[in-house]
């Protein structure tokens, strides 16, 4: 069991996706940044200084001056800022990686076509298709040589 394990460990595929994880994570950091740093306070202040991640409602009924004060007084609370924040800090995300990997299949050699070399030939005779390491036709027993 350990030697299968080992195995799968070191798979090409294992260690690269364990790659993908470390540098993803650090690229969350870095986009989650560049949203709550620069683009969030970019938006508040064209839509006029409103500070996105401090809206929320209340579900006891009750009315609180921010979202603090009404985590503190063990309210209930739809926090629709810091959701509306998450779905810009994933589009940004896949926009970031999209351009990534564009930019990666932009770089990569095109393929070459593969030709497959033909496994058969036209007998000259009855016209059928035969292997084309056949020294005789199957179909009308001519001699293809």
């Amino acid at each position: 069991m350990f030697q299968e394990f080992k195995k799968f460990a070191m798979r090409g595929n294992v260690i690269d996706l364990a790659v993908g994880v470390v540098i993803g994570g650090a690229f969350g950091k870095i986009v989650a940044s560049l949203v709550s740093d620069i683009i969030m306070p970019l938006v508040s202040l064209v839509v006029g200084g409103m500070d996105l991640a401090g809206k929320f409602v209340s579900l006891d009924g009750n009315t609180y001056p921010t979202l603090a004060a009404a985590q503190e007084a063990g309210a209930a609370t739809l926090n629709y800022g810091l959701f509306i924040m998450a779905i810009v800090d994933f589009l940004i995300i896949a926009f970031s990686i999209f351009m990534v990997v564009r930019a990666i299949n932009r770089m990569k050699k095109p393929e070459e076509p593969v030709v497959e070399e033909p496994t058969t030939k036209e007998c000259p005779f009855c016209k059928s298709q035969v292997a084309i390491a056949a020294t005789r036709c199957p179909h009308c027993t001519s001699s293809l040589e």
